[in-house]
């Protein structure tokens, strides 16, 4: 007997009638019966970062061609505009000194104030592993350790990477997340639809859904960055956008205190990432996903 009956049903992609637009109030009422075919395994959860779209004739299979300019840098039209735009020709990147960090988790409580993260999310931009000396275990490191400073342990910090090469942006189906041109990758809160699907791509676990409507002291809200459009969308580290182009530097650099973290700009030969990236021996995590993280360490 035919086991066609235990299969799911997938009806054939219409198209939307003209005029028609995509919302994120029409996509979310049908993220239910979405969530089903994943489970069911007949839509595929993972968008490659590196599969072609498949394109019609006379097309380019480049799932972003549309988007994306000569340069590389995207080019959206039509965003929501959140913070100010690339003041210059800067590509913003960090170095963090792995044998100076104490894991003391300043960073951490810097970046949460500033950011406008709700302080019952779950979860903050920055997270501290602690790890035994002499090994490189990041599957199962301690985020939750008591307190730092231990000199059997040793600390990774790590957040969104920033990645040159970002999944992110191309499992974006809405494209409510695009790399600038100075290196920083931005979500649109007023464009995210809450599909979650950059949190599948993304292989640094760097994005967080935000559950609940963001809970911030009064006296302690950032006015430079946005907090009510944060309720139902992903939210992630940002480089400090809403500081670093306005001439300073990160929340996270400039908490550390024993000066761990390096940020600046890698157009500038003089800068001091640009100096660390030259004199000294440096990895990044995960680069055979071919990602490109702008996050170094060093130590």
């Amino acid at each position: 007997m035919s086991d066609d009956t235990t299969r799911p049903r997938v009806e054939p992609p219409r198209e939307l009638p003209a005029g028609c637009t995509f919302s994120r109030r029409g996509f979310l009422e049908t993220v239910g019966a979405t969530a089903g075919l994943f489970m069911a395994g007949a839509v595929p959860a993972f968008v490659s970062a590196t599969a072609p779209a498949i394109a019609a004739e006379g097309e380019t299979d480049d799932p972003l061609a549309h988007i994306t300019k000569g340069d590389g840098s995207i080019n959206y039209p039509g965003k929501t505009v959140h913070y100010a735009d690339p003041p210059g020709d800067q590509k913003w990147a960090m170095v963090i000194d792995v044998k100076a960090c104490i894991g003391c988790r300043r960073c951490v409580y810097a970046c949460v104030k500033e950011n406008n993260i709700g302080r019952d999310a779950g979860f903050t931009y920055i997270k501290v592993l602690e790890m035994e000396q002499g090994l490189v275990d990041i599957e199962h490191a301690k985020a939750d350790y008591a307190e730092g400073g231990r000199p059997d342990k040793w600390y990774l910090p790590v957040q969104c990477m920033q990645c040159a090469e970002a999944p992110c942006v191309y499992g974006c189906p809405v494209k409510a997340t695009w790399r600038d041109p100075d290196g920083i990758v931005v979500i649109d809160y007023d464009k995210c639809i809450a599909c979650r699907n950059c949190m599948v791509t993304c292989p640094y676990g760097a994005r967080y859904f935000n559950w609940l409507e963001p809970h911030v002291p009064e006296a302690e809200v950032n006015p430079e960055v946005p907090l009510e459009e944060k309720h139902g969308v992903v939210e992630k580290c940002t480089f400090c956008i809403q500081r670093t182009r306005n001439g300073q530097t990160t929340a996270c650099t400039e908490a550390c205190p024993v000066g761990a973290r390096t940020f600046g700009d890698l157009n500038d030969p003089d800068s001091a990432v640009s100096t660390l990236l030259k004199t000294r021996r440096v990895w990044r995590l995960k680069e055979e996903y071919g990602t490109k993280p702008m996050i170094w360490y060093v130590g």
